[in-house]
């Protein structure tokens, strides 16, 4: 009988092979998704954060811009104007920049963008800049 359990044992390996196989290859594969699913990511996250910072600090410095021309205007409309730069100032400091898993990061950003859009009505700028920028089809926000 002891003959017996050692060929049930070879015969067991051997039908069970594809078993162990499949589960270590199933393994293996887990591993090396999850490793190429973090560079992936990792590269994803750096190409939309660099464009949502350029386009953050594009909006910062229309702003400043503005404000330097505005501020020493005594014109009524002039204070009006200012008054919403620096609101759109104020909004783009208060951006959330040190925290990659802010939840509001969408919203937060359409409120820059919307009182972008209000401070060009104001200033009577296109917000697209296609006049101003030869050759090219405007920004690529």
């Amino acid at each position: 009988m002891a003959h017996l359990s050692e060929n049930d044992d070879i015969f067991d390996s051997i039908i069970m092979a594809d078993d162990r196989f499949h589960v270590e290859g199933y393994r293996e594969g887990f591993e090396e998704g999850v490793r190429q699913g973090s560079i992936e990511g990792r590269n994803h996250g750096r190409l939309h954060g660099a464009k949502l910072g350029a386009e953050v600090s594009f909006y910062n410095g229309f702003a400043l811009t503005w404000k330097c021309l505005l501020q020493n205007s005594t014109d009524v409309k002039a204070r009006k104007r200012l008054k919403a730069v620096e609101s759109l100032i104020g909004v783009i400091q208060n951006f959330p920049y040190e925290d990659p898993q802010y939840e509001n990061l969408q919203e937060d950003m359409e409120r820059v963008r919307a009182k972008f859009r209000q401070v060009c009505s104001l200033l009577n700028v296109p917000t697209d800049f296609k006049e101003y920028v030869s050759g090219t089809s405007g920004m690529s926000f």
